[in-house]
């Protein structure tokens, strides 16, 4: 049986009563984008991999931040299929429903091609694109048999345009427009079949944002001069912010952004035009 869609009150935005998981939601992008969507009224599932400390701590920070949300951590290796439906199927237990993915999670390990290793090109691409795959397929059966949701996916700017040393990062990160655009045009054609037709409804989308060099721990470990010679390749000429990012997830997660799927949105300060 499934529950009922939340009556929208006034001036409360568009994500209120909704339940999201984000990837990777514990740190940089994914933290603002979990904090962005409990401001905006939805009970969040944040996942992460292996560091507990840091979660714990993103956790209180979240619980004491937004009073009345339902915050829940779940711990999972998005490279591994079967943990990808376990975590799916967590959330749902936890929370009763899914109305919102977003599909944050990614590494990755830098090398030229030629000093690139088997295990460096796998594992980039089985967390960055097969576990964005396994998990929205988890996710999906869900939303179908509901009649609508939302999942966004953080792919990069990376992905438009290459980059020397990132191969694997770049051939992942691009991989996840097509999957994108293939995923939105399956699920209106799912609801279709399952007699749940779009319509003037909330309706299920799947959209991409590509986030430019934005200032996380990602980017911590470059040296200054690197960073001086990437905010010159940025016209307007500094690195983004989390929030930033997490502002467009938030629009295109939101009820009203239902005439919106298969799309790909640049968050990059100009980068890639």
């Amino acid at each position: 049986m499934t529950n009922p869609e939340p009556t929208q009150q006034p001036g409360m935005g568009t994500i209120q009563g909704r339940t999201a998981l984000v990837t990777g939601g514990t740190r940089g992008i994914g933290a603002a984008i979990c904090q962005l969507l409990a401001s905006q009224g939805a009970d969040v599932a944040a996942g992460y991999w292996r560091h507990h400390e840091s979660a714990g701590k993103f956790l209180s920070t979240m619980t004491e931040s937004h009073p009345g949300r339902t915050i829940t951590l779940h711990e999972g290796n998005i490279g591994d299929a079967d943990d990808c439906r376990r975590v799916i199927g967590e959330v749902i237990d936890q929370h009763g429903r899914l109305d919102i993915l977003v599909n944050n999670a990614g590494i990755t390990t830098d090398r030229t091609v030629a000093k690139m290793t088997d295990e460096d090109w796998h594992r980039v691409i089985a967390v960055n694109l097969s576990g964005s795959f396994f998990i929205a397929q988890a996710s999906l059966d869900h939303m179908i048999e509901r009649g609508t949701g939302r999942i966004v996916t953080v792919s990069s700017v990376i992905g438009e345009t290459g980059n020397i040393g990132q191969a694997n990062y770049a051939a992942s990160k691009s991989g996840l427009f097509g999957l994108t655009k293939s995923l939105a045009k399956e699920a209106i054609f799912q609801l279709n079949r399952a007699g749940r037709p779009v319509g003037d409804g909330i309706g299920l989308t799947v959209n991409a944002v590509t986030p430019g060099f934005i200032a996380t721990d990602m980017l911590s470990t470059i040296p200054d001069k690197v960073l001086d010679r990437i905010r010159a390749q940025i016209p307007i000429g500094r690195l983004g912010r989390p929030e930033e990012v997490a502002r467009v997830v938030a629009f295109l997660a939101a009820d009203d952004a239902s005439y919106i799927t298969g799309q790909i949105w640049s968050v990059n300060g100009g980068m890639d035009m």
